[in-house]
């Protein structure tokens, strides 16, 4: 689990990178076609195209564990992920860039601490000591 939980730090970590780097903004040539938050990013299980295959969300999706229950089934439900505590989402706030891409790059940040908080911690409970704690090493008093 460490190691899937490691690699969704980097996925998150990947996706906040390419928010801070301008990866949403307007495309040059097409100023008028916005890029959807997270489709076709390195977090969207639809990233790599493949032809023939439809371009769907699934329970696959890293984003999808975020995803409210009632709206796994819509055509784009990580911009359903509620962003903050008064419960923006993408959706919710499109239309407006900037808003957007602050309220994402808050949620990011927020949830790679918790995994880094959850993969850092011990199995062991602090302050509790084992027989190996314990142990003194040879000459010590």
């Amino acid at each position: 689990m460490a190691s899937n939980q490691t690699e969704l730090i980097s996925l998150l970590e990947a996706e906040l990178d390419l928010i801070e780097g301008g990866g949403y903004g307007l495309p040059s040539g097409h100023p008028d076609q916005e890029r959807p938050m997270f489709y076709h990013s390195l977090a969207c299980i639809n990233h790599w195209l493949i032809e023939g295959r439809a371009n769907e969300c699934n329970d696959d999706c890293i984003l999808m564990q975020w995803v409210p229950e009632q709206h796994r089934r819509e055509a784009m439900p990580c911009h359903f992920i509620p962003l903050n505590q008064v419960g923006a989402t993408v959706r919710s706030l499109e239309g407006d860039q900037a808003l957007l891409e602050e309220a994402v790059k808050s949620w990011l940040q927020e949830k790679i601490q918790e995994l880094k908080l959850q993969t850092d911690s011990p199995s062991q409970p602090r302050g509790v000591l084992t027989a190996e704690s314990t142990r003194r090493s040879p000459g010590s008093t």
